[in-house]
């Protein structure tokens, strides 16, 4: 499924705050997810396998790493979960075949809380060897990229997310640094 998101990415120290903001606002809760993201290297955007206990997807994504908001044009495959009874899952399956066709560039680790408010999907992340962000995503057509971005922006605002506190690049890039 094609889809852009405009979407803003800040660090903070205060997660609560935001989850008081987002339960006052009466968004919709759909849980915490222990994801692993697994990127690729691929010749063109970023292609990443998501392994988590609500959220399973294959994504590849073209976005620019630039601090403030930002539309990434979006592939999603949505994934079914762990299976069950002991046998291998759908995403363990691609997992083992792209490890085999391509060369693995990062693994993200991360605890996601996930809301929403309307088409506007909130992550609440703590990533391992990163620390904690926040996440504003609002989902639509490309012809609503206005309208999307006036969502982020007030989101923004009534979190009072800084400036300083915007991260332009991904926590794949982020970590790959921090490793080199």
């Amino acid at each position: 499924m094609n889809r852009v998101i405009s979407e803003i990415k800040a660090r903070t120290n205060d997660l609560e705050a935001v989850r008081r903001y987002l339960e006052s606002s009466g968004a919709d809760y759909v849980g915490t997810d222990e994801q692993l993201d697994i990127y690729f290297q691929v010749d063109r955007g970023r292609l990443k396998l998501r392994r988590g206990s609500i959220e399973n997807a294959l994504i590849h994504y073209d976005r620019p790493n630039t601090n403030g908001m930002r539309e990434s044009v979006v592939d999603l495959v949505k994934l079914p979960g762990a299976s069950t009874d002991g046998s291998s899952s759908l995403p363990q399956q691609l997992e083992s075949t792209l490890r085999r066709a391509l060369p693995v560039r990062v693994e993200v680790r991360k605890r996601r809380s996930i809301y929403f408010i309307g088409n506007v999907k909130f992550h609440l992340d703590h990533v391992d060897g990163l620390g904690e962000f926040v996440e504003i995503e609002a989902i639509g057509a490309e012809s609503e990229v206005p309208r999307l971005r006036e969502q982020c922006e007030q989101h923004r605002n009534n979190l009072g997310i800084s400036s300083e506190d915007l991260v332009g690049a991904s926590c794949s890039d982020l970590l790959m640094r921090s490793a080199s």
